[in-house]
């Protein structure tokens, strides 16, 4: 097998921003942030905006997440001129 052609496959933090949740998993994914969790040990932090716990289908919840201004851009687009 050829040496150093395959991604570091490591534990890795996932940190829903809209919920505050946080989750271990493993993953291929480059970051520059760490965090140390509970247990004491450190991981590579990567951060996202939704994930199962905050996503409505999951949820059961309606909630909406505006978080790049993407309604107010939309609006002002297609807005009807006067």
């Amino acid at each position: 097998m050829k040496k150093d052609i395959h991604p570091n496959y490591r534990e890795v933090v996932f940190y829903d921003t809209s919920s505050e949740y946080k989750f271990i998993t493993k993953s291929t994914i480059e970051t520059t942030e760490k965090i140390e969790m509970e247990d004491g040990k450190e991981y590579p932090l990567y951060k996202i905006e939704v994930s199962s716990n905050s996503h409505p289908f999951y949820t059961g919840k309606k909630m909406l997440l505006d978080t790049a201004g993407r309604v107010e851009k939309f609006n002002r687009r297609y807005a009807k001129k006067e």
